[in-house]
């Protein structure tokens, strides 16, 4: 019995969250040497404790550059296990180990390897919203930011796959040309957004610029006035003469738009039915105070073998040497 009860006091005294997170935060960055990398889905306090704020090509450059020793990272699963591919000597944790991806989900290995299969000539080329398993079947990892890109680099003889989420896939066709097969995977955020409730949210706001990631399903992409990976968002809002805007995307993006262009008005992209589904409910699973345990127990840390590390960091380098 006292020793249950001990473990239970000790348990306590490790999971105790102090009052001033933000300071016990920072204290924690300079004692370990680390760096807190966050995706623009993150909720606010997080963005505004980390060190770095991108969408994934960013966050790609940025673990691929750091000096830290230890790499926090506030995004989901796939984004984590990107940073141990790149940086294999570095301790990589993550908030929470069960925010995953429903995108990366819908692509389980052994059933994307039979597919794989059935084109033997076909190049892959993975969205980087995948598992480590999946990029170490690829042949080459895109972001939103430059598929269209990287799609064009590739020789038009030579047939694609393009995996996992067929949305981004079909707006890469629309603006390549090209013809790929496409895996049919997709975001539960971004194949929820309503196009009939987009509409009336236009009809009520005339003179709001609808803007959308590429991720969107067909109908509501037909109404944006501008398409473009979360970075790309922003940097629109930021250039953009309008002063208001529909966004279609997941709404934690709002927060840099707010806070880099506070002058503007942003309405969150209305999703089907009644729940806040335009919400990643695996983004918001990581909180302050789980970054500050992790921290500070130096755990959840992200681990994979080194044979599929290495086969997956292969596309993920040739996707930024082509990318610069």
């Amino acid at each position: 019995m006292f020793l249950t009860a001990n473990k239970s006091i000790e348990s306590s005294a490790t999971n105790a969250i102090p009052n001033d997170l933000f300071g016990a935060i920072e204290d924690l960055k300079q004692e370990l040497n680390a760096v807190v990398l966050a995706h623009y889905y993150q909720e606010g306090d997080i963005q505004d404790i980390a060190d770095f704020i991108g969408d994934s090509l960013q966050l790609a450059r940025q673990a691929a550059s750091t000096s830290a020793d230890v790499i926090v990272f506030a995004g989901v699963h796939f984004m984590a296990e990107t940073a141990k591919i790149l940086n294999p000597d570095k301790q990589v944790l993550l908030p929470d180990l069960e925010a995953g991806c429903s995108l990366a989900d819908t692509c389980p290995p052994d059933e994307f390897a039979q597919f794989k299969e059935a084109y033997p000539d076909h190049m892959v080329i993975s969205y980087i919203n995948c598992s480590a398993a999946i990029k170490a079947m690829s042949d080459l990892i895109c972001t939103s930011s430059n598929a269209v890109k990287l799609v064009q680099q590739i020789p038009p003889e030579q047939p694609i796959i393009f995996a996992p989420d067929r949305n981004l896939g079909r707006y890469v066709i629309q603006q390549t040309g090209r013809d790929m097969v496409l895996w049919q995977g997709s975001c539960i955020v971004h194949e929820n957004f309503s196009e009939k409730k987009l509409i009336q949210l236009q009809v009520e706001h005339p003179e709001a610029e609808i803007i959308a990631h590429p991720e969107c399903e067909e109908p509501v992409l037909r109404h944006a006035n501008f398409i473009g990976s979360t970075a790309a968002l922003l940097k629109h809002v930021r250039q953009s003469d309008r002063s208001s805007f529909i966004v279609a995307t997941e709404p934690g993006i709002i927060h840099q738009m707010q806070k880099q262009v506070p002058g503007k008005e942003y309405i969150p992209a209305p999703a089907s039915g009644t729940c806040a589904c335009n919400e990643c409910p695996h983004m918001r699973l990581n909180t302050l105070e789980k970054l500050y345990l992790a921290m500070k127990n130096r755990t959840p840390e992200i681990t994979m073998s080194e044979e599929v590390r290495t086969a997956a960091w292969q596309p993920i380098q040739r996707m930024l040497e082509m990318s610069k």
